[in-house]
């Protein structure tokens, strides 16, 4: 059963996802915020395994709690989809690069938003090859390219740094195999043992490290 923490300071939406979570056999509502001092509280009580975290609260915003979540070694388990309204949201960026796993618009589809939770909890990115072309491209122009590389990066060998930035661009692994005429299986563990040496929590974060490092 995977234990979801519903954030968000609209009664209306938070009622919505616990319908929502609750008619799936596979799923729990680990609890209800309306601020992030109260979702850090409750992820601290509950440790669900994933958070819908609104961006935009009053008081403590969801990044600040997202930020105090991801830095929680208590809280290593837990893993932070973002909810938005806007596709372009300012904030998008920030919230990928200060850890959470990748982003839903608010009005995504019941069946998307519950396979996303799945995708999460399982390890994986929130964060289609097209939607991440999209928001990197878009945020790329907005901020100055590049800057602090990872401290890791050099240990990263010549064709995972490669993987690495095409990662960054949007790839997915098939992509990647296409481009550098490998197998799929070749890609995902380049992409896996780069994740490992940079100490990715997923492929959203393996992206932030791209972009930071000037790979794409």
């Amino acid at each position: 059963m995977i234990s979801v923490l519903i954030v968000d300071d609209q009664d209306l939406v938070r009622v919505g996802l616990r319908t929502l979570i609750e008619n799936d056999a596979g799923l729990e509502v680990a609890g209800e915020a309306d601020s992030g001092v109260s979702a850090l509280a409750l992820a601290r009580e509950t440790r669900p395994d994933v958070v819908l975290m609104d961006i935009r609260m009053p008081g403590m915003d969801g990044l600040d709690a997202t930020r105090r979540i991801v830095d929680d070694p208590g809280l290593a388990g837990t893993r932070v989809i973002v909810l938005t309204t806007f596709e372009l949201d300012e904030y998008v960026f920030e919230a990928l690069e200060i850890g959470a796993s990748g982003f839903l618009l608010k009005n995504t589809p019941p069946a998307d938003l519950l396979a996303a939770i799945r995708t999460v909890n399982d390890g994986g990115a929130l964060l289609s090859p097209s939607v991440t072309r999209t928001v990197i491209g878009e945020l790329v122009e907005r901020k100055p390219h590049g800057g602090t590389p990872h401290p890791l990066i050099g240990t990263l060998t010549d064709r995972e740094r490669e993987v690495v930035g095409l990662v960054g661009e949007g790839l997915s692994n098939g992509e990647i195999a296409d481009r550098l005429y490998i197998s799929p299986a070749t890609a995902r563990t380049h992409v896996s043992r780069a994740m490992t040496k940079l100490g990715a929590r997923d492929r959203a974060q393996l992206v932030v490290f791209a972009y930071r490092s000037g790979l794409v």
